[in-house]
This record gives structure tokens, sequence and C-alpha cells, in this order.
């Protein structure tokens, strides 16, 4: 990998982190178009850079977070993934992630969930306007949503949203829990992964991750304002298109 490299996937990431397209399945397609071998290190960076893009998040919403009231939430959430996430590590890394196939398929079929879902979806005046009104109930259902996440091309904020419209929370509310869900799911992540890995990086490849954590920051900020303007007046329906039309098209050139 080099710089120029780097840089790419730190703009897709940070532009995708936080959409309903997976982040994750577009800086494996990424890699791909870059002739990037699937190596350890690419893994690791694809999985690290995300810190980026999780910063980003707290500089937004530092005056959410500091809420105790919506920690205790955020963490109800994020207890699925954590235990899900710790216990298939090994697969995540050495068979899905990096599986084209396999993120092209979830690509698609999460495309299929979100048209239909905006087709059934009808927002009440009841339905939960603030992340602090969330159940610890309904905030656990939303998180064993977002564990099915850990496939490659699900995409986390898709699956979060998907399951906060699901447990009644109005569409804003939903995108901005899955933005504080992504801070704590992120940073296991990425910790988990530095752990495995035995902080083993050379100083090269910690100035790649570097120009990787940086890009990531710069663009995600951009980007959850820009996603915050859509909701208000979009539907999901645009999201799940692209979801179809991008795993249509790289299935078609891949084989």
């Amino acid at each position: 990998m080099d710089y120029f490299q780097a840089a790419i996937l730190s703009i897709v990431e940070g532009i995708t982190e936080f959409l309903p397209i997976s982040s994750t399945g577009h800086l494996v397609l990424a890699s791909k178009l870059l002739n990037l071998p699937q190596t350890d290190f690419v893994k690791s960076f694809e999985i690290i850079i995300q810190l980026g893009a999780i910063l980003a998040v707290i500089v937004l919403y530092w005056k959410i977070i500091i809420n105790k009231n919506v920690w205790k939430i955020v963490f109800a959430a994020f207890l699925p993934t954590a235990i899900i996430g710790f216990t298939l590590y090994k697969l995540v890394k050495n068979i899905l992630l990096g599986n084209s196939q396999i993120t092209l398929l979830a690509l698609f079929i999460g495309g299929v969930i979100l048209i239909f879902l905006e087709l059934i979806y009808k927002e009440k005046e009841h339905h939960v306007d603030k992340i602090e009104n969330i159940s610890l109930k309904n905030a656990f259902l939303i998180g064993l949503f977002q564990s099915i996440s850990i496939i490659p091309g699900v995409s986390r904020a898709a699956a979060t949203i998907i399951g906060a419209l699901f447990m009644g929370t109005k569409r804003k509310t939903s995108v901005e829990f899955s933005f504080l869900l992504a801070i704590p799911t992120m940073l296991a992540a990425t910790g988990l992964d530095l752990i495995k890995n035995n902080f083993s990086f050379s100083t090269s490849e910690l100035s790649l991750l570097l120009v990787g954590f940086i890009g990531s920051f710069v663009v995600a900020i951009l980007a959850v304002k820009f996603f915050l303007k859509v909701i208000q007046t979009h539907t999901f329906i645009p999201f799940g298109i692209y979801r179809i039309a991008l795993a249509l098209l790289f299935w078609l050139t891949i084989k």
C-alpha cells in the first residue's frame, strides 16, 4: 500500500461509514479496484481508520455524548455486537473480510430491505424522537440488528437504522443513534484488532494509518452533515437503489 491508496481508502471510509451503504463493503471493493491484496495489514488498516470517522462524531455530538443517560442506552445496544464480534473475530477477519462475493450479496440484499422498509414504514407522532427516550430493551434489540453487520457489505449504519425504525424510532433519531452507537463499536473493533496484532506495525505502516485516520476524520464530518440534511427531505430508497446497482455492477465486472 502507498500513500495515494491510503488516501483513497480514507476518503471512501469517511464518506461511507455513516451512510447505510456499508463502509467495509466499499473498502473491500475499493481495494480490489486499487489492486491491493487483502493482507493482514490492509485488513487492519480498513478497521483502524474507522477511528477517524468516530472522532468526527465525537466532535459533532460531544454535548449528547456527555449525557450519562444516553450512554446507558448506547452501551445496551453495543452489548450484542461486543459479544458476537469478539466470539467470531477470526471468522470475520480470516474468511468474511475481503470476500467480494459475500460483500456484494450483502450489499444487494441490504438494498432490497431498505427499499422494502421505506415502502411499509410510516412515521407516527408517538414514535421516539429523542435518543434518551429509547428504552434499554429496545436499545438491546437494535444492537442485535447491528451485530449482523459483522458480515461485510451489510452496513453497520443500515442495520442499526433499520433496527431502530422497527423499534418505533423516528428517522432522524434512528440515524443519530447509529452515529453514537458507532463510537463503542468501532473503538472495540479497533482495540481488538490492535491487541490481536500485538501493536506490531512498522514506521511506514504507522504513517499510512495516520494518513487514513486524518482523511477519514475530515471527510466523515462532511458526510454526517450531508446525511442529516438528506434524510430530512428524502427516504432511504435512493441508498437502497445505489446498493443494488453497485452490487450488480461489481458482480458483472469481477466475474
